[in-house]
């Protein structure tokens, strides 16, 4: 965490994105010693020691920024192993690469499942469509955040959940309305089973993709994929729609980025990042593809990505 104060609003559960905590490590600067939001569960701390978690503060992670941000992205050790030498955690470090690894493997679900919770009424800032379920939807979870289904699912969808290595023909078993490919961590061009699947779903069914989803797209359209300097991270990422030049501020976790110089004729880049001017959202209407490059659903402060509501 960059932010130097962590822990000051504590956890609660009615937040958690996903069924468990995937967190490898926690770095931060400053962990508070009190909580004072009135939806704190639990501290901070507490939270990942009962998942077993590792933490460490009281770390110049400004300094490690900055480093990050001359050198791009790099890999880190915590261990709580004081006979470990310095050379000895270098190796460690050295022997792992995000490159070439199939992270999503590690957090898709085990088995398909229905999903039918909506966003609770309290939080629900557009509720256009609400209660209708009009649409039957198949989510493929490389790491799907639950915020997603709960949208889906606000706007009146039918929605199954499977695994990343769900058969595209069970799938278009089914005969749904659209298919969604999620969210998840890792490298697409790691994981061309996924990329496979999708292809196989390509101009049978509507499908929207989000980040991962977005990415394998990409490749499933003919495009390549490549590891950012810096990767995206954080939720105040202006993005332009280019269809209508409005700038939503987005937010976004992701280290890798589809190239528009590599797709073909017809796959239209329809939002780009301003920071940097990476490819942000594609389109094939053709095949009645739509994919963005962040998390329209996660409202990082305005609604700017919900355009149900204008």
């Amino acid at each position: 965490m960059t932010n130097p104060h962590i822990g000051n609003t504590g956890v609660n559960f009615d937040d958690e994105e996903s069924r468990q905590c995937f967190l490898a490590g926690l770095v931060i600067r400053s962990l508070s010693i009190t909580t004072s939001n009135w939806r704190c569960a639990e501290t901070l701390g507490d939270y990942l020691a009962e998942r077993n978690i590792m933490g460490i503060y009281d770390v110049d992670t400004r300094a490690i920024t900055r480093r990050l941000r001359q050198d791009g992205s790099l890999i880190g050790v915590l261990s709580t192993e004081q006979s470990r030498s310095d050379e000895e955690l270098l190796e460690m470090s050295r022997s792992w690469d995000i490159v070439g690894i199939d992270l999503i493997s590690g957090v898709t679900c085990n088995a398909p499942y229905e999903w039918v919770d909506k966003t609770k009424s309290d939080w629900d800032f557009n509720s256009n469509g609400r209660d209708q379920e009009t649409y039957r939807v198949v989510a493929y979870d490389f790491g799907i955040k639950h915020n997603i289904l709960r949208r889906l699912a606000s706007y009146g969808c039918k929605i199954t959940v499977v695994p990343s290595t769900w058969p595209a023909a069970e799938t278009l078993k089914v005969k749904p309305d659209g298919v969604l490919f999620s969210n998840g961590p890792g490298d697409p061009s790691a994981v061309p089973y996924a990329v496979e699947t999708v292809k196989e779903i390509l101009g049978k069914v509507p499908v929207f993709g989000i980040c991962m989803g977005h990415q394998l797209l990409g490749q499933a359209l003919g495009g390549k994929t490549f590891k950012m300097k810096f990767g995206h991270h954080g939720g105040n990422h202006p993005v332009c729609n280019l269809r209508n030049g409005r700038v939503e501020i987005s937010a976004q976790n992701h280290n890798y980025a589809v190239d528009p110089a590599s797709l073909p004729e017809g796959v239209e880049v329809t939002h780009v990042n301003l920071n940097d001017g990476s490819c942000a959202g594609l389109a094939y209407p053709a095949l009645n593809v739509m994919s963005l490059q962040y998390h329209p659903e996660a409202s990082p402060g305005p609604h700017d990505s919900d355009c149900g509501k204008n």
